[in-house]
């Protein structure tokens, strides 16, 4: 477990060797930086439940993201109003004695949510479709499309400038 985090956090300071542009941890208030991950493994035991909560996996995957991201100084926390994404984001919540905030899936990105969140760091757990298409949002561009079905370990991190341009990254977590 040591080494994947050692090697999140090289990653992301080594950023300079990958195709895209760098990403540096946020330094200041002019920047504001999503962290974009899925919900954890739900249980599909019931194909007729639309609202179901993680497995035993996704579980331990949630303490996971919480154990990997608990270096980064979050502001905030947001879900959607799902038992799984929520049950994703709460340890991560709860290490960081943050109040677990709901946003809405169906509103990506506005303008009241932009304002809010400027120069802050953030934690956004969604879905399969939401969690690209809320990067996308962010970048102004359709750049990534919706994680497959049995993807839990994608992290997106956005990062906007005050002067609004941005730069984004996909990492795999196991």
């Amino acid at each position: 477990m040591a080494n994947i985090i050692t090697l999140f956090f090289s990653i992301i300071l080594s950023f300079g060797s990958n195709s895209e542009e760098n990403i540096p941890h946020p330094s200041n208030d002019s920047v504001t930086t999503f962290y974009l991950i899925r919900h954890a493994e739900k249980d599909r035991s019931d194909s007729k439940n639309s609202n179901p909560a993680l497995t035993e996996k996704g579980l331990k995957r949630a303490e996971n993201w919480a154990n990997v991201l608990k270096d980064i100084e979050f502001d905030a926390v947001y879900s959607t109003n799902y038992k799984r994404t929520m049950q994703t984001a709460k340890p991560l919540a709860d290490l960081k004695k943050l109040e677990l905030l709901n946003y809405d899936a169906n509103n990506l990105y506005s303008p009241e949510f932009k304002k809010a969140t400027s120069g802050k760091t953030l934690l956004v757990v969604g879905h399969s479709n939401t969690t690209p298409q809320f990067a996308n949002a962010i970048l102004d561009e359709k750049k990534y499309e919706n994680i497959d079905d049995s993807e839990n370990g994608a992290l997106f991190i956005v990062e906007v400038q005050a002067d609004g341009s941005s730069r984004s990254k996909v990492l795999y977590i196991n």
